[in-house]
């Protein structure tokens, strides 16, 4: 790449480089002109596993569930739900992974003859996971088996006090546990430390694990003969719950979750599932939904429920089949997401003002609303390159924090030592994403000790930062075409980055700010084509200051993702920069 672009300190201070492998290219073996080879190999695809990976399906990816620990009793018990008539309440987390994994088994257990009942938690009343007083409660109320899906892996005290009540507990996650686990029927979770086998699929989220359980479900019953006289669930049609919850939680999409989300997206494109349809035309997508839409469109609106809203409206959405009910939800959820908006950005905004220092930005503040700060986390890790914690603090003195990490940062387990530390009131979660519990007055003893826990490992990280490029082309090469060669190396997401491409020389036609703060730029290049570029959210950054005030005869780089404008007459390549570079 040097000897066609040779920039080593761009507008954003990062130097650009080839994304790894490059010894590939010289191997004899190495297609050139095979952009979809050459876009795997430099994502940790190995030669054998190429055809694999073009296609990915269940069948190559798919594992044996029973190799998950207490996997195999998890199945059994809720077989014996199945085969007597039992009732079953699904026990939820109120984000994405949680809505769907508990959407996910209810609609199989639907299917099985069941009538399984729902419940997420307030956030704002009961705070996330399994309390012991619902639990018991849900007991009471005659729940002969309870389900906990995408928490439950640190419910000690809730669990220890539903197992006196007597109430029968599965727990199905995919958090960090601790040496110790807590009291359970059965805890299936493939980060579980005594895990063997079942860890290589540690990367799963909770609606991952639950589809899997839901395999071996099937497969239990159908040992028992229970199908003699009924189909089997068409476990397939269910993939596009798991691709939505897959990519909303960030998990990284190798394996067998790239199978999930490829397959998850065509079962998705069918709209067989009426609370899905219903939020594909909320989001006003006339298209077919990208692994993009699940992460910016779907996702949050699922969110908004659970932040702003009433906690199990994603739940009811995607286990639906009134088709009324399903649009009324999801209108509701639509304009629960703007008034997310709203919130995020105040708290953002004031979030951004307060000073911060070490390996980890750690704010806090009373009135900030709790439901909006894990996606602040995430806003203050990208403008700080360090993992982040926002911390809401409630009028009783108690915070209640979200914490987003980079890429090779373990924040999840960090926040488990914090907490074994005795800093923390509660706290857990995975590598990228982790909440915390905690007193006012011990915040800034936990900010110091995950600076010392994690100063070396952020340091190390920060000193590799550099944008990964796949492709550096002249304007005209920024195509359609290209969009689509490019879009076959795919999904993109967490842990399978999307590819990067630089354009240029080229020099700036026009430069605005379009939208909330988007800087919008015309390019040309010495062939004489134009394209667009977008920088998002950049009007008030260095980037976006510097494109609206370049000198129109000077010549620079432009690098970003190569995406699909489809808004004209006809569709056109346009670039989502990630950042840029003088060319003299």
């Amino acid at each position: 790449m040097t000897s066609v672009l040779n920039v080593h300190s761009s507008i954003l201070g990062q130097p650009w480089r080839w994304r790894g492998l490059a010894a590939d290219a010289r191997d004899p073996g190495f297609a050139p002109d095979d952009l979809v080879t050459q876009l795997l190999l430099t994502r940790g695809c190995a030669r054998e596993d190429l055809e694999a990976h073009k296609s990915p399906s269940i069948r190559a990816f798919m594992p044996d569930p029973s190799i998950f620990r207490d996997m195999d009793k998890a199945a059994e018990r809720l077989a014996d739900a199945v085969t007597r008539g039992e009732a079953v309440t699904v026990f939820g987390d109120y984000d994405v992974d949680g809505a769907t994994s508990a959407a996910l088994l209810i609609r199989l257990l639907r299917d099985l003859g069941l009538d399984p009942r729902a419940y997420i938690p307030d956030r704002l009343m009961e705070g996330y996971g399994p309390s012991g007083e619902a639990l018991v409660r849900l007991k009471r109320e005659g729940a002969d088996l309870i389900v906990t899906v995408d928490c439950g892996a640190m419910a000690f005290d809730a669990l220890a006090e539903a197992n006196a009540a007597g109430a029968e507990v599965i727990v199905v996650d995919h958090h960090k546990c601790a040496s110790e686990l807590p009291k359970a029927l059965a805890l299936v979770n493939p980060n579980r430390l005594d895990e063997e086998e079942g860890r290589s699929h540690g990367h799963l989220a909770a609606v991952g694990v639950a589809w899997l359980l839901g395999a071996a479900l099937v497969r239990v019953l159908r040992g028992r003969g229970f199908f003699g006289d009924r189909a089997e669930p068409r476990l397939l049609d269910l993939l596009d719950i798991v691709a939505l919850g897959t990519v909303a939680d960030v998990a990284a999409l190798k394996g067998l979750n790239r199978a999930f989300v490829a397959q998850g997206l065509k079962v998705m494109a069918q709209r067989r599932n009426v609370g899905m349809n219903a939020l594909i035309e909320a989001s006003r997508l006339t298209r077919a939904p990208t692994c993009t839409d699940l992460g910016f469109a779907l996702g949050p609106r699922i969110n908004a429920g659970g932040r702003v809203g009433k906690s199990d409206l994603g739940v009811r959405l995607l286990t639906t089949e009134d088709a009324d009910e399903a649009r009324v939800i999801a209108e509701e959820l639509n304009r629960l997401n703007e008034e997310r908006r709203a919130i995020e950005g105040e708290v953002q905004q004031s979030a951004e003002a307060i000073e911060t220092h070490g390996a980890v930005a750690v704010v806090a503040a009373r009135g900030w609303h709790p439901g909006v700060i894990g996606i602040v986390a995430g806003r203050l890790k990208e403008k700080f390159g360090r993992p982040a914690i926002v911390i809401a603090i409630g009028e009783d003195g108690i915070g209640k924090g979200s914490g987003r990490s980079i890429s090779g940062i373990d924040l999840g387990a960090a926040i488990i030592a914090a907490k074994e530390a005795g800093l923390l009131i509660a706290g857990g979660g995975h590598a990228m994403a982790a909440g915390v519990t905690v007193a006012e007055d011990m915040i800034a003893e936990f900010a110091a000790f995950l600076d010392a826990k994690l100063a070396e490992g952020v340091e190390r990280v920060s000193g590799q930062r550099a944008l990964l490029l796949d492709a550096v082309l002249a304007p005209g090469g920024v195509n359609p075409e290209l969009v689509d060669a490019m879009e076959a190396g795919g999904p993109y997401g967490m842990g399978w980055p999307a590819p990067r491409v630089a354009a240029g020389p080229v020099r700036i036609v026009k430069c605005d700010i379009v939208g909330n703060g988007h800087v919008r730029a015309i390019v040309s290049g010495e062939d004489g084509r134009s394209i667009k570029c977008v920088a998002f959210r950049a009007a008030e950054t260095p980037l976006g200051m510097a494109l609206l005030g370049a000198p129109r005869d000077r010549r620079l780089w432009v690098a970003g993702r190569a995406k699909i404008d489809d808004w004209g007459a006809r569709p056109a390549a346009e670039i989502h920069l990630d950042d840029a570079a003088w060319a003299d």
